[in-house]
């Protein structure tokens, strides 16, 4: 992130209510660019996130695949749904047992743009299933994109990377179905692609 100060970023963190301590947390993110990643991982490090990731970012972006490679991450091979499924099963079972928190990308990929994509809902409805006395926290990032919207070379000069922390949704008040549609509007209602 200080790096990245070089180029004049600025990084923003909006948060709507309180977090609750204690209990285990979905974290739900549209995604614009890898660097979504490093300002959660800093600004919510007391919540110790575990990160939902394919397995090709372990190996060759300095920090995160170091941090996705030695923390409580998991690297998925998209190619195996059924060992990834169980990824995420253990993944969680983790999270509800020790009251720490899993950040997922359900949009799958990277969006090019900004414009958000549908959410694949199976990695969402595994882990409420495992945590259905934790919560969700659903938040919306904002401008990432612009920073690699050439590639990583050459990067996006003086880009404000917001990320909006919207308030917590208890994940057992809500038939799973209906909070997914929830959480995504909620996420895509707030994206701003100018």
């Amino acid at each position: 992130m200080r790096c990245l100060n070089v180029l004049g970023t600025r990084f923003t963190f909006n948060v709507d209510g309180d977090i609750p301590k204690n209990a285990p947390l979905i974290i739900v993110s549209n995604h614009q660019s890898m660097w979504d990643i490093p300002p959660i991982i800093w600004h919510l490090r007391k919540l110790h996130p575990a990160f939902i990731s394919k397995k090709e970012l372990g190996k060759g972006i300095p920090s995160i695949s170091y941090n996705l490679t030695h923390g409580a991450s998991i690297l998925i091979d998209r190619k195996k749904p059924l060992e990834a499924t169980q990824q995420i099963i253990d993944l969680g079972k983790y999270a509800a047992k020790n009251n720490r928190s899993v950040v997922i990308f359900p949009e799958g990929t990277r969006s090019k743009d900004g414009k958000h994509m549908a959410f694949k809902t199976r990695g969402l409805k595994t882990l409420f299933k495992q945590v259905p006395e934790g919560y969700v926290l659903p938040i919306t990032v904002n401008n990432s994109w612009k920073l690699q919207r050439y590639g990583l070379f050459p990067m996006g000069m003086g880009v404000h990377l917001k990320h909006h922390l919207h308030p917590v949704i208890k994940i057992s008040e809500h038939p799973t179905e209906h909070l997914i549609a929830t959480v995504e509007k909620i996420i895509s209602t707030h994206i701003i692609t100018d």
